[in-house]
């Protein structure tokens, strides 16, 4: 059975909500943005230096998701 779009909108969106928490959502955008932006120059750029964006050692989304739980970020 296919999944409509209409659904995964909505699925979307309530998960956006119950991360956002007591937040207003015009502040989480700023968040939200910010890592889409650190995951997508990561997948593209992370490990070639002759690229337009340098991506230091330990600055990669993926290095930002192994700090997950620490209280110290």
């Amino acid at each position: 059975m296919a999944v409509k779009k209409t659904e995964i909108y909505s699925s979307l969106w309530a998960g956006c909500d119950e991360l956002r928490g007591g937040m207003d959502a015009s502040q989480y955008k700023d968040y939200v943005l910010t890592l889409l932006f650190l995951k997508y120059v990561s997948d593209k750029y992370a490990g070639d230096r002759d690229s337009i964006i340098f991506v230091p050692d330990g600055a990669a989304f993926e290095n930002l998701v192994a700090l997950k739980g620490n209280p110290e970020i």
